[in-house]
C-alpha cells in the first residue's frame, strides 16, 4: 500500500456522465474518488482503465441514463444557462 493524502474538490461535471460514473463505482464496490483516481492514473500512463467486461457494463450503464456522449464530445461541450 502506498501512503497518500486527500483532500476534498468540488468537480463540476455533466449529470449523467457522473451518473454512470457513481454507478460504476457501486458495481465495483470502490468509492467515486477510488475510481477516479484509477483511471486517471492509468490515463497519464497511457494505459486502458477498464477491461473489455467493464466495458460492456459501462456501455449497459450509458444507456440507463441516456449518456450519449463521446471522446470526441471532450472539451466540446457548453453548460446550459
Amino acid at each position: 500500500m502506498v501512503e497518500i493524502e486527500r483532500i476534498q474538490t468540488g468537480v463540476r461535471m455533466e449529470k449523467r456522465l457522473l451518473k454512470v460514473l457513481k454507478a460504476l463505482a457501486e458495481l465495483k464496490d470502490m468509492t467515486l474518488g477510488d475510481l477516479l483516481e484509477g483511471i486517471v492514473l492509468h490515463s497519464f500512463e497511457g494505459k486502458p482503465p477498464f477491461s473489455s467486461q467493464t466495458l460492456k457494463e459501462i456501455r449497459q450503464l450509458k444507456s440507463l441514463y441516456g449518456l450519449t456522449l463521446t471522446a470526441s464530445d471532450s472539451h466540446q461541450l457548453k453548460e446550459r444557462e
